[in-house]
């Protein structure tokens, strides 16, 4: 089963288990940033990508400069531990990681979400590679991601018990849309999956075919 053959079928079953009122809420707000025309602006293919140093859950840091000296860089954003579609994408590509390394990149991952909610990420999925954090979302910012809930959205997340107040260090409104780049050495974008709907993501495959045409 294809990832989001995956995602689909998890999405279908978790609609039964919410209230209308909030998946009204959800849907109107997934409707109303698809039609900002975010996913269009946001950086694409021939972009060159921005920089960033940034703590992995493990207490380093990570530079993207320095992870382009060794190759390309497969740079994906999710919104956070809470959200169980982060979850089954971020378990996917550990299922693919040793294929990625294998094709000389490396994969990181970045969030929102402070490094011990990272940490407790990395741990309970036993992911082997590094788990950035975003804290203010700067970073994605930067790669034309980053968008702020709207009031009835957040305040839904609240009643879902997600805090991303706490879990985001205080910038509890700002997410990344997701997004997932094939970087090439030189630093330019040569691959891009960006989404508005978070219940998609890049599939594992065309990230690996990517890093194959790189040549």
């Amino acid at each position: 089963m294809s990832l989001n053959a995956e995602l689909r079928a998890f999405y279908d079953s978790r609609q039964q288990q919410i209230p209308a009122g909030i998946r009204a809420v959800m849907h109107r707000a997934g409707r109303e940033l698809a039609d900002s025309g975010q996913a269009d602006r946001a950086l694409s293919v021939g972009a060159a990508a921005p920089g960033f140093s940034l703590p992995s859950a493990s207490g380093k840091t990570v530079a993207l400069g320095e992870l382009l000296a060794d190759g390309p860089v497969v740079l994906t954003f999710y919104r956070g531990a809470w959200c169980p579609y982060c979850n089954l994408a971020l378990r996917s590509l550990q299922q693919h990681h040793d294929a990625i390394a294998a094709r000389a990149a490396r994969l990181v991952a970045v969030s929102p979400q402070i490094p011990d909610e990272s940490l407790s990420l990395a741990e309970k999925h036993a992911l082997s590679f590094d788990v950035l954090s975003d804290l203010g979302s700067d970073t994605a910012k930067q790669y034309g991601l980053a968008f702020d809930l709207p009031d009835d959205l957040a305040a839904v997340y609240d009643t879902l018990g997600f805090d991303l107040q706490r879990v985001n260090g205080g910038h509890a409104r700002t997410l990344p849309l997701p997004a997932t780049y094939v970087i090439d050495p030189e630093g330019t974008i040569r691959w891009a999956f960006v989404a508005t709907d978070y219940t998609t993501r890049a599939e594992p495959a065309d990230i690996l075919a990517a890093l194959d045409a790189l040549g």
